[in-house]
């Protein structure tokens, strides 16, 4: 029993997960698997299609620009919520570890299409920008908001300037660099498309200042759609490492392809 006059410490309550972020994440990655599932249904000659250009590239772009803006929303969330916890001086490292673990599944998913693919598989894809985001997105968390915002500006600008640029090495394909005649099934160079996790940082920072949203929501967090999406966008990651192997699983196990 403690003494009558030693203060009683108490932690301040986690605050709740926010629905709208994993329903938001549910959402992509439905969409995802949707493409991924037409772009077998094109790769085992089901449907006919060009997956790499026109509107289906500009459907699987904007897929990667949901998920970048909700990674960097997130990051401000999980920081603005730890700092309330005194937790920034063990940061750095949680942040570090997390990309780092982010980027290895990418570098599973290289050597998975180096020998399923050959030619066109994935150097620098959605996971490696995104686990490379996770850690490069660390300094701007906490900071002024605009000077993500601007960062984030700058990059995709960049980004832009380097389509023009094709070189016969392949050194800086993971900037956004393009090497002469090469091609990848999936490529998300840091520039221009990590400017979008800096405005994500900051579409988290201006709605969610102290981790708590600034806004009215309808309470749906429990309703039978939205506890399905928040179920989905709460197991994302795995979602994406898995669904690729299951769909054409089914597909070679239905005779419609061989590997």
């Amino acid at each position: 029993m403690k003494p009558a006059n030693q203060p009683t410490t108490t932690s301040p309550p986690a605050a709740p997960r926010l629905w709208e972020i994993d329903a938001l994440r549910g959402i992509a990655i439905i969409q995802m698997v949707f493409y991924h599932f037409m772009w077998d249904l094109n790769y085992f000659g089901l449907f006919k299609a060009t997956m790499l250009q026109g509107p289906w590239q500009i459907f699987a772009r904007s897929i990667a620009s949901q998920f970048l803006l909700i990674l960097g929303l997130s990051l401000t969330l999980s920081y603005r919520r730890a700092a309330q916890k005194a937790e920034q001086p063990r940061l750095w490292g949680k942040y570090l570890r997390r990309g780092l673990e982010i980027f290895g599944l990418g570098m599973l998913i290289t050597i998975a299409t180096y020998f399923f693919i050959g030619a066109g598989y994935v150097r620098y894809g959605i996971l490696h920008l995104l686990g490379s985001c996770v850690i490069l997105a660390y300094p701007f968390l906490g900071r002024n908001r605009w000077l993500s915002l601007w960062a984030g500006a700058a990059i995709i600008i960049a980004g832009w300037g380097l389509q023009s640029i094709v070189v016969s090495w392949p050194w800086l394909i993971w900037l956004g660099v393009r090497q002469a005649g090469l091609y990848m099934v999936d490529y998300y160079p840091l520039l221009p498309w990590g400017g979008l996790a800096l405005v994500g940082v900051f579409a988290g920072s201006t709605l969610y200042p102290q981790g708590r949203r600034i806004f009215g929501l309808p309470a749906w967090g429990q309703t039978p759609p939205i506890r399905g999406l928040r179920f989905l966008g709460r197991h994302s990651l795995l979602i994406y490492l898995i669904h690729q192997p299951i769909l054409m699983g089914i597909l070679i196990g239905l005779g419609f392809g061989t590997f």
